[in-house]
């Protein structure tokens, strides 16, 4: 899984709802380009940008299971995850490729952003005959 961290507090590049319209579309475009390459090399699994953490909710269950929910204002991060990338690859020195292009997004001015990509693994359930 390879997360697309962001910065609420302008760390190495600017907020982006700071960016000119036509430097968000070509962000985005970039990213279609890279669901595109990964769908054609058969890499890709899934991905998904995230909503900005002043949309989020906490849930937790009350003592009889049902939901409480909490909506911000929540503490500031610096940081925060706004898309992320499954895929499936044959190597670890591919997963990093991988996410090193993702990190250079273009940014303001069309510069590469070199954000930080979280690369993890999904890890798998035992088989059910090992339980």
């Amino acid at each position: 899984m390879l997360m697309m961290q962001f910065s609420q507090v302008s760390v190495d590049f600017p907020e982006i709802h700071t960016w000119k319209p036509e430097e968000i579309e070509k962000h985005i475009a970039f990213m279609g380009e890279v669901n595109e390459a990964l769908t054609k090399s058969g890499e890709w699994v899934a991905a998904e940008g995230l909503g900005a953490p002043n949309e989020l909710k906490i849930v937790r269950a009350d003592a009889d299971g049902a939901p409480v929910v909490t909506e911000g204002p929540f503490p500031e991060t610096k940081e925060f995850l706004a898309g992320y990338w499954i895929v499936d690859v044959e190597s670890p020195s591919r997963v990093l490729e991988v996410a090193a292009y993702i990190s250079s997004a273009p940014g303001p001015e069309g510069k590469p952003l070199n954000m930080p990509i979280e690369v993890r693994q999904i890890m798998e359930a035992p088989a059910p005959d090992s339980w």
